[in-house]
This record gives structure tokens, C-alpha cells and sequence, in this order.
């Protein structure tokens, strides 16, 4: 027997597709996972800062609980009613807290100095216009 043979034997031919893109998914995920594990934690975490240091927690952590709910999923456990999916919700509302500090140092400052100099340059000034009439002399004919 060929392997194509015993392949549609044991499933149905309809999600061949989406299993070979699992298989080669799990591939992907194994390769990263060696390529993680080739370098001590300690040593990988000495060159990152801080921040960065939270977001590869968040993101080993995150992974970890989705494979879990994957093996549920395939063991015929509903992982939507298990604990698994607050856990993945914790996680999600960390991952944000972690993007908006990343976003806040990537916005622009404001000078303020430059920004009060700007508008009170643009604004017009009623009495430096008439401070401004007065100092000039008058076009035109002057009464007598």
C-alpha cells in the first residue's frame, strides 16, 4: 500500500489540505522551538531589555496555553468551557498592556516651548495692530 492509500483510509479526503497544513505548521513551530532551546534563557535574556524580556514571556507563555487548547480540541474537550481560555484572556490583556507602552515610546514628543512659540505667533493681537497704526504716520491729507 502507498501512503496516499492508507492517508485516505484513516480520514475523510475532504480535509487532507487542511492536515498537510497542520503537518507543516507543527513543522514551523518545531523549528523555532529548537532554534529558542539552542540558546540558554539566561544568555537570551542578558541581551534584551526589559521590555523585550516581557514580550518573549508573553509570547512562550501564550504559545505554550495555545497548543494546549489545540491537544483539548483534538482530545474532544470543548476548550472554551476549560480554564485554559481565562488563562489565554489574561495573557491577551497583558500582550496589550506590553503594545501600548511599546506605542507610547514610539510617538513623537511635543515641545512645548516650540509648540506656545507657534501659536503665539499665528494669534493676532488686537493691540500690537493698533501699536502698530500709531507708530506710522497716516496716508493721505492731514486737516488743518
Amino acid at each position: 500500500m502507498s501512503e496516499d492509500d492508507i492517508n485516505t483510509e484513516e480520514y475523510p479526503t475532504e480535509i487532507h489540505d487542511y492536515l498537510a497544513a497542520f503537518e507543516k505548521s507543527l513543522g514551523s513551530v518545531d523549528e523555532m522551538l529548537k532554534t529558542m532551546m539552542s540558546v540558554s534563557r539566561s544568555e537570551l535574556l542578558q541581551k534584551l531589555d526589559p521590555l523585550e524580556q516581557a514580550k518573549l514571556d508573553l509570547v512562550s507563555v501564550y504559545t505554550l496555553n495555545s497548543m494546549f487548547w489545540v491537544y483539548l480540541a483534538t482530545q474532544g474537550i470543548n476548550p472554551k468551557e476549560h480554564p485554559v481560555k481565562q488563562e489565554l484572556e489574561r495573557i491577551r490583556t497583558y500582550m496589550n498592556k506590553v503594545k501600548e507602552i511599546t506605542d507610547k515610546k514610539k510617538a513623537s514628543k511635543l515641545d512645548k516651548g516650540a509648540a506656545s512659540r507657534f501659536v503665539r505667533n499665528a494669534l493676532w493681537e488686537a493691540n500690537a495692530e493698533k501699536e502698530h497704526t500709531s507708530k506710522t504716520p497716516a496716508k493721505g491729507k492731514k486737516r488743518k
